[in-house]
């Protein structure tokens, strides 16, 4: 039993990585933290309670909300234009009468670090805004977490923001170099990978036709909230029908790392330059003289890990 804490920006794909997380059998969700990113800190909060909900999982969930902005930098944007209004897609599904704890997730991070300690595995599917607290707070806590899986980053492929940039780390860069340079075991789920492991309208058509009873309303959110995504992976990737499961991926990965080839690089990120801000710059030199030593996602097993993220709603 993999016991994990979520780190989200709850969008669409962060909505699935969740949806999943609770349905497996062999992750036990000890809480999710909430981040600025796809949209605003209270909305993700919001969408993950619904999640939680739409799962209605057998355990309890308890959910800390997070960073509003950048650890160092002024007022964030936004991926509405990815994700839509509300988060997720514009679909509409009810709201949770959960209450959120009155913790920051910072803390929460640091508690459950202790409690758990050495069992622990955080898994960001947004900006690290959350964990750079947690470490600047104690930075101890690097020595308590079993591993963070992190979805951010691109070595060998394009960025998506910028050329060279990816989402989750141009949008809060010092966080994420805080947390690359803190020296906890990390492994970077990157577009490297993601951009290779595509969900399509068949798939979820399939999906549909294949589902239990009891998964109906969370494959027909899941498939009402990816029109969307679709949507603007058509106009922005000229993908027809399909979108990246970036996030779900990095669940996926944490789960079951062999579903991935993995290989040791020093990292650094770029965060003072107004092209490159957010790179994740690899120093594949022999000599490396530059980064700090973290494991990067280079190959995905893509159809293994969708067969898997569906399995999971049969």
């Amino acid at each position: 039993m993999k016991k994990m804490i979520i780190d989200a920006d709850t969008g669409i794909d962060d909505a699935l990585a969740i949806l999943y997380a609770l349905k497996s059998p062999s992750i036990k969700v000890e809480g999710i933290t909430t981040v600025f990113g796809n949209i605003n800190v209270e909305k993700a909060t919001d969408n993950t309670l619904r999640m939680i909900q739409l799962a209605a999982p057998s355990y309890e969930v308890p959910v800390a909300q997070g960073a509003g902005k950048p650890l160092k930098r002024g007022n964030p944007q936004f991926g509405t234009h990815v994700h839509g209004a509300n988060g997720i897609g514009n679909v509409e599904i009810p709201a949770s009468a959960q209450q959120v704890l009155d913790e920051a997730a910072a803390d929460f991070i640091l508690r459950k670090s202790h409690e758990l300690e050495g069992e622990l595995i955080l898994v960001t599917l947004g900006r690290m805004t959350n964990l750079a607290h947690a470490i600047e707070k104690d930075p101890d806590v690097c020595q308590r977490i079993k591993h963070v899986y992190v979805m951010g980053g691109a070595v060998a492929v394009p960025g998506n923001v910028t050329p060279v940039s990816e989402a989750n780390i141009w949008g809060d860069p010092e966080a994420a170099e805080l947390v690359f340079d803190s020296g906890v075991p990390l492994t970077m789920v990157g577009l490297d990978v993601t951009m290779k492991t595509l969900l399509t309208g068949e798939h979820l058509d399939r999906l549909q036709q294949a589902c239990g009873e009891e998964n109906d309303e969370m494959v027909n959110f899941i498939r009402e909230s990816h029109r969307f995504y679709f949507d603007f992976y058509r106009s922005s990737n000229y993908f027809i029908d399909a979108a990246p499961i970036h996030d779900p991926l990095t669940i996926l990965i944490a789960e079951d790392p062999s579903i991935v080839t993995t290989q040791q690089m020093n990292v650094k990120v770029v965060c003072d330059s107004e092209l490159c801000s957010g790179m994740t710059v690899a120093d594949l030199r022999r000599k490396s003289l530059i980064g700090s030593p973290i494991n990067v996602c280079t190959n995905v097993d893509a159809a293994l890990a969708v067969d898997r993220l569906l399995h999971a709603f049969i």
